[in-house]
């Protein structure tokens, strides 16, 4: 077990080591690269220093953010001795576990760090977006820490199925809004074009924004995709780095379930920059919805973060900032695009990318919760089903192989889901080629 005295006090800046860097980032309306006074009205100072850096790899982490990690970090790696048993499987299997933080999940690792950067700048109101609710409730915590108030919009088909993440949000005091909403323009224009939509996390970031930039003294936080939100979840992989050494073992698989990339950058950017420097050939697996697939069927493209066109026009890996994903449980992973850094890294073959039915993401999701005792969130049910199959072929091929996976959160306030699929009622989700196309095909017209 890893020591509080052994905790990381560095987050690692992976923009400063890649071998390719990623294009940059563009303003909607110039289309000209984003300079760090573009992004001021949006985001904290210093977030964004930490966005632009390309120099320090290494970036200390603040003594009071790190006051607050002490709460729930190190966190535990363990062996999944009874699921190796279960699958018969030679390859030994880890996983770092996230869910033992206060809100259930990894999101608790940048929310802590955003307010915090916030609350130093003088900022007394925040808004966010969620989509299954685990970043939203991160950030009604990590709000009510540093005394600054919070507007969460709750992707509309995640506040109707998961109920209790939108009260763990209202307990620790932020208001929770239903998106679309009619509280925005983005909203209105949404719901009186489409009056039965159930929203996106695209719709959700374009109301947030909105309602920062006509809000005094407030600003913007995002829990995913952006590259400050990588480099605060690094602090999972040090560790885990840290803690595989004391297990004796190097993992030759690391694996994450991907929405927008927050947690499989978290696990995965610590050890890349071993196999960067050529002393490692680890493989990297994110491990995406077959409904929602940006990185196995997308196309790497410039293109808004968020519905409206709001947000600047980022470099990635899109199924079009309009698409409209289905309506599976795992909310976190319905995002129509995947970071710039993750999206250089897949374009540069030193990442994978898997897509994960629903139906085999629940299957897996049981057989952890029968063998390991802890029922995962419908997101982290994604890469223990990517783990399941690296572990099924280390079986067929006949080889010792180490898996290392991130248990993103825990899934207590995800059995309505799995009730559902207990009895038989959720489905897998196809998604036509011709429709990505359809869609993509849309992009030509941003730059």
């Amino acid at each position: 077990m890893l020591s509080e005295k052994e905790m990381p006090t560095q987050w690692y800046n992976i923009l400063a080591e890649m071998p390719h860097q990623p294009l940059p980032a563009l303003h909607p309306g110039t289309k000209q690269p984003m300079t760090a006074e573009d992004w001021y009205p949006l985001f904290a100072k210093e977030l964004v220093h930490q966005e632009l850096n390309t120099s320090d790899a290494w970036i200390d982490i603040p003594e009071e953010v790190y006051e607050k990690y002490k709460i729930y970090r190190p966190t535990p790696l363990v062996r999944a001795y009874n699921l190796e048993k279960a699958l018969d499987t030679p390859a030994h299997i880890y996983f770092k576990n996230e869910s033992v933080s206060p809100v259930g999940s990894h999101k608790l690792n940048s929310a802590i760090a955003q307010v915090y950067y916030n609350k130093m700048e003088g900022v007394t109101n925040l808004t966010t977006e969620t989509g299954a609710g685990q970043w939203g409730t991160a950030m009604a915590l990590a709000t009510k820490m540093f005394g600054v108030e919070l507007a969460v919009y709750m992707v509309k088909i995640s506040y109707e199925q998961k109920p209790y993440r939108r009260s763990l949000m209202q307990t620790w005091g932020a208001q929770v809004i239903a998106s679309p909403s009619m509280s925005t323009r983005a909203g209105r224009k949404i719901i009186t074009e489409h009056p039965t939509y159930q929203g996106s996390l695209g719709t959700a970031i374009s109301e947030a924004i909105e309602l920062a930039m006509s809000t005094p003294n407030c600003k913007y936080t995002l829990g995913s995709v952006l590259n400050h939100v990588s480099l605060h979840q690094t602090i999972i992989g040090l560790e885990a780095e840290k803690q595989m050494e004391m297990a004796g073992e190097y993992p030759d698989v690391v694996i994450g379930c991907f929405g927008g990339g927050s947690n499989f950058s978290g696990i995965s950017f610590p050890f890349l920059r071993h196999n960067f420097k050529g002393n490692a050939t680890t493989r990297f697996v994110s491990a995406e919805p077959a409904s929602c697939p940006k990185l196995t069927r997308g196309q790497f493209h410039y293109d808004f973060g968020d519905e409206a066109g709001y947000t600047p026009l980022i470099p990635m890996f899109t199924l079009g900032h309009d698409f409209a994903p289905a309506h599976i449980h795992a909310g976190g992973l319905r995002y129509h695009g995947a970071g710039m850094l993750v999206s250089q890294l897949l374009k540069d073959n030193f990442i994978e990318a898997m897509d994960i039915q629903q139906l085999e993401s629940f299957e897996a999701g049981v057989l952890f919760a029968q063998t390991e005792g802890i029922m995962p969130a419908p997101e982290s049910a994604h890469a223990i089903a990517a783990a399941v199959r690296e572990a099924k072929l280390a079986k067929e091929e006949g080889k010792q192989k180490v898996i290392l996976f991130n248990l993103s959160g825990h899934g207590f306030v995800d059995m309505s889901a799995y009730d559902q699929y207990l009895a038989g009622d959720l489905m897998n989700y196809s998604l036509a080629q011709e429709d990505i196309d359809k869609n993509v095909a849309k992009l030509d017209q941003l730059v």
